[in-house]
């Protein structure tokens, strides 16, 4: 049997990684009788147009920058690469498939699905697999002015989908009201359960607390964030003000809004008790994740919320907000009664309400220990990424061994 061949469409691709991107690696990384092939945008300069990262041939284009920060990639000119991904992205899949012959096209998010649906087009026999991985919120996405500008074939990438994956109930819905009649399939994001599950030496985790000034009776709150304004983490800033001063923030992640959170931390007199990590490779969070002890992240909207999963992995319990897919894996004693409670819920832009479910946790510790229990359990036995790339493989790319 001849080997099947999957193109698929990414805004961005790795170094630039976010959960989509993850979840393309993770998957692809255990799909071995596929070849795949990715269309991607270029940004800096230093990367090579052509590059295989693991089971994956990716090919960048657009226009880029040598080394651009965050916040380059929100201004122009390389904001623009993104409006303009529709058309470059579907050029240089005309010309690969020419000599690919794709059985199928994969769009990891809606607008990257443009220039698939254009594609079908001009060979309609392709099967068109989207995937929803959308963090933001429905009102914010449909608002954007890139989106805005190409309305009708945003619209167009609902009509022309053969089959929809979504990482949420939460986007299953989305794909329904924006037109999508199709068949659709939950399956969430995973988390890599041998890099956060792993236990962290005691040595390890000392020098870590040492190096981040973590004194004898200190207790860190963590949030793993892009700093941007759907994750809130002004808010988580805030609650500082009703918090014990031993009770202090770890922030890893950079983004936009990152000078703008330091002035407010400073502002409120809170510069002492927060500590703006910034980036740190994914193979290190699992460390800064054992010497901290409540996970928060007060989400103004989320598609799925990887990053809660990992805590949760991780052995950390976890505060959130209940917004978009955050409710498909978290379930609070008080909102969810009849299931086990595998963290807090707190309220949307309620810094009191963040500070009171966190001292709630440090104050109760059986409570907490229950949590921490059921949410790894949770965690390991159904967000293991083997199990999803299994279920990718059998409900979502068996459309193209049928």
């Amino acid at each position: 049997m001849p080997v099947k061949r999957v193109l698929i469409f990414s805004l961005a691709y790795l170094p630039f990684a976010g959960g989509a991107e993850l979840a393309v690696r993770q998957i692809t990384d255990r799909i071995d009788d596929i070849e795949f092939d990715l269309i991607t945008l270029r940004f800096d300069r230093n990367l090579p147009r052509v590059e295989r990262i693991g089971n994956v041939t990716v090919y960048r284009v657009g226009f880029s920058k040598r080394s651009p920060t965050a916040r380059d990639l929100m201004r122009f000119p390389l904001y623009l690469t993104k409006v303009f991904f529709a058309f470059s992205a579907l050029i240089k899949a005309l010309l690969l498939y020419r000599a690919r012959r794709y059985d199928a096209l994969w769009a990891m998010m809606s607008y990257a699905g443009i220039p698939a649906a254009l594609f079908k087009l001009r060979h309609s026999r392709v099967p068109l697999l989207l995937t929803l991985q959308e963090g933001d919120s429905i009102a914010h996405i449909t608002k954007r002015w890139r989106i805005k500008a190409v309305w009708p074939l945003y619209r167009l990438v609902f009509k022309r989908a053969t089959f929809v994956q979504a990482i949420s109930q939460y986007l299953a819905e989305f794909a329904h009201t924006m037109g999508y009649r199709g068949p659709v399939e939950v399956i969430p994001n995973g988390v890599d359960i041998a890099l956060f599950g792993k236990e962290i030496g005691e040595d390890e985790r000392t020098a870590l607390a040492q190096a981040l000034g973590k004194k004898e009776g200190d207790r860190f709150i963590i949030t793993t964030s892009r700093l941007v304004e759907k994750n809130a983490v002004g808010d988580l800033i805030m609650a500082l003000r009703d918090l014990d001063v031993h009770i202090k923030l770890l922030i890893l992640g950079t983004g936009p809004l990152e000078e703008q959170l330091k002035l407010l931390a400073k502002k409120y007199g809170l510069g002492g008790r927060v500590r703006f990590v910034g980036h740190v490779d994914m193979k290190e969070i699992p460390k800064y994740l054992a010497i901290s002890d409540v996970f928060c992240r007060p989400s103004l909207s989320e598609g799925f919320g990887s990053s809660f999963v990992e805590a949760m992995a991780a052995g950390i319990s976890v505060v959130a907000t209940s917004v978009g897919g955050i409710v498909d894996f978290l379930f609070d004693p008080e909102k969810d009664p009849d299931k086990e409670p595998t963290g807090l819920f707190c309220a949307v832009h309620d810094p009191k309400s963040i500070a009171e479910k966190v001292q709630r946790l440090f104050s109760d510790e059986a409570l907490r220990a229950r949590i921490v229990a059921n949410a790894q359990k949770l965690a390991y036995e159904k967000y293991n990424w083997d199990l999803i790339a299994k279920e990718m493989r059998e409900k979502v790319f068996n459309i193209i061994s049928s």
